[in-house]
């Protein structure tokens, strides 16, 4: 009944991933990269770029950028939430000569309210703000939600002459339930020289320990003195963790889940929780897909790039077409036609991209190149080969 696993350090997930001094706007961004690309040995007009964006519409601009930089219309290896489709690598690697794989988690930001995770959606009738990332808010909630649960349903009680004392709902006692938020109560409640639980009080919904002496120098002067109360935030991160059953679920989301589920703790104690999610899921992302590169026969002696990095959103005003997005550069796999590879860490990336011209001669002009095709000659199309019946 009682829970004595201990949870991973996965509270210096995040401690390497940079976000301030990084950032570089997509207009600066994708000039730099396909200037690097030309520095690793890629022929211009050969490259063919893929993207593995969310499918959200604030992944637009950057696509549309991607576009006019490479001279053609990135191939797709996302799927929603930002993951990358490793099954699509063969096709990706037969549709160009050199190869460049973009992934990009994105959370969106408020400048207004210098808030993460919600952006403005002009095309909704009130222009009202909304989730960004949505998916990774959809798999965040059902977190959320037990997290919510647990610090409402565990009560410090008043310091006594008997010393302090926490109260635990009984289902948080229940250490084999199939999912939910499990407690490390060894860390919660105090035992004795037998290692069992000192068990105070057995309530009706609810049993009351004498609390563990490192949780109560943790708390400190915010203990109780008056009147009970719930734990609320003070449950941090070190202190549960999290059991999912995700069997009948669909895969992307599964996928999802699969990334964040470990640091979850970390995740959703964090000041910006969206943020958070977001760099879990690239930093997962570019480790995952990064394993696989070498393994694709369609990509073995290619020049070949795989970025990884996080778009921010910035909300857009009412009176702006697209987001001022950014990106932070996270790590990238670097593999030549010779057959050598290696990884650029962030500080190397990002030193790599800024030594890159932002201007690119080799950019198209998009509106010139759709008005090309519309004064293009008409192609007939037969249909003449169809036998009848």
């Amino acid at each position: 009944m009682y829970s004595t696993s201990s949870v991973g350090s996965f509270h210096t997930v995040l401690q390497d991933f940079r976000l301030e001094g990084m950032m570089m706007r997509y207009s600066r961004f994708v000039p730099r990269l396909y200037n690097f690309c030309l520095s690793l040995g890629m022929e211009p007009g050969k490259i063919m770029p893929s993207r593995a964006f969310c499918s959200d519409e604030s992944q637009g601009f950057p696509i549309i950028l991607i576009a006019k930089q490479f001279g053609t219309f990135p191939f797709n290896h996302g799927v929603g939430g930002g993951g990358v489709a490793i099954d699509r690598h063969g096709p990706h690697a037969s549709h160009g000569k050199d190869l460049v794989i973009i992934q990009a988690s994105h959370v969106g930001y408020d400048p207004q309210t210098r808030l993460f995770g919600c952006y403005r959606r002009n095309q909704t009738s009130d222009c009202s703000q909304s989730s960004n990332c949505g998916k990774l808010t959809e798999v965040m909630s059902w977190y959320r939600d037990e997290y919510d649960f647990a610090c409402n349903n565990i009560f410090l009680e008043p310091a006594q002459q008997t010393g302090h004392q926490i109260s635990i709902n009984n289902l948080l006692l229940q250490a084999d339930r199939a999912e939910g938020l499990l407690l490390i109560l060894d860390r919660l409640i105090d035992h004795d020289a037998a290692g069992n639980p000192i068990l105070i009080r057995s309530l009706s919904t609810a049993r009351r320990f004498q609390a563990a002496p490192d949780l109560v120098a943790r708390i400190g002067s915010r203990w109780p003195t008056g009147r009970r109360q719930p734990i609320g935030t003070m449950l941090t991160p070190d202190l549960f963790t999290f059991r999912r059953n995700r069997v009948r679920e669909p895969e992307s989301q599964s996928h999802l889940e699969q990334n964040l589920i470990n640091p979850m703790p970390w995740i959703l104690t964090d000041a910006a929780p969206a943020l958070a999610a977001a760099q879990v899921n690239t930093q997962v992302e570019f480790d995952r897909t990064h394993r696989t590169l070498n393994k694709e026969r369609g990509y073995q002696n290619r020049n070949l790039l795989f970025i990884a990095g996080l778009n921010i959103d910035i909300s857009p005003r009412e009176d702006q077409v697209f987001p001022l997005t950014k990106f932070i550069p996270w790590a990238a796999h670097v593999q030549t036609a010779g057959g050598e590879s290696h990884v650029l860490e962030q500080q190397e990336l990002y030193d790599a991209l800024l030594a890159c011209d932002s201007e690119n001669p080799h950019k198209i002009d998009l509106e010139e190149a759709i008005a090309v095709m519309e004064r293009s000659k008409e192609v007939d199309i037969s249909f003449a080969f169809r036998r009848t019946r």
